[in-house]
Formats: structure tokens, sequence, C-alpha cells
């Protein structure tokens, strides 16, 4: 799944089915990892570069679109991502490349969406 369309799409059709027919502890599960990003003492956008750094350190394609979405949304620039970028790149080891090149790939279709 490569395209924003199929990406949102799809993750909005299963998460409702997945509360809807989840059990108490998926749903709270859910509620804390909405939650989380959520304004503190930490701004919503550094959480957010945060689950992306760590979503590309732990390999999770699904999980960096999302952060990447929150993040465009949050206005955030080309600067932060790929410094978010290096930084996972650093701690992850070159093992993290190829999901970097497709974050990179779905970040230009987020940001170009815009534009067109």
């Amino acid at each position: 799944m490569s395209n924003l369309k199929e990406f949102v799409e799809f993750r909005e059709k299963v998460n409702k089915i997945i509360i809807e027919k989840g059990t108490l502890n998926t749903k709270r599960f859910f509620n804390i990892d909405e939650n989380v990003y959520n304004e503190g003492k930490l701004p919503k956008k550094t959480k957010e570069l945060l689950g992306l750094v760590a979503s590309i350190v732990l390999r999770c394609d699904d999980c960096v679109n999302y952060h990447l979405l929150q993040l465009k949304n949050l206005k955030t620039d080309y600067e932060e991502f790929f410094e978010a970028f290096d930084i996972a790149l650093v701690v992850g080891g070159s093992i993290t490349i190829p999901h970097i090149r497709r974050a990179v790939m779905f970040l230009e279709e987020i940001m170009t969406k815009e534009e067109n």
C-alpha cells in the first residue's frame, strides 16, 4: 500500500472495525496511543517527531506514514523531516535506509498533494 488515499482509507476502515469489535484492552491501548501525542510539556510536533524516529528504527512503514501525515498537518518542513531521518539512521543503522526511502516517497506524495 503505497499511496496516500489507500493508506488513509484502509487505516480508517480497519481501525473502525477494531474499535467496534475489539476488547476493552484493545480500546484502552488505542486510546493511549492516540492521546500520548497530545500537547504536554513536550509540544505535539516534538512527540510526533519522536514517534517518527521510533517507527523508522522499528521498521514499521504504516507507523512512519501515520507520523508523516500528522507532522505535515503540524506544518513540519523538509529540514525538520530530514533531521529526524538522520537521527533514525544513526540510531537504527543502515537497515533503516529502505524505510527512509519509502518515507521520503510518501512524504513527497503528501507534500506535493497540497501543491496540486
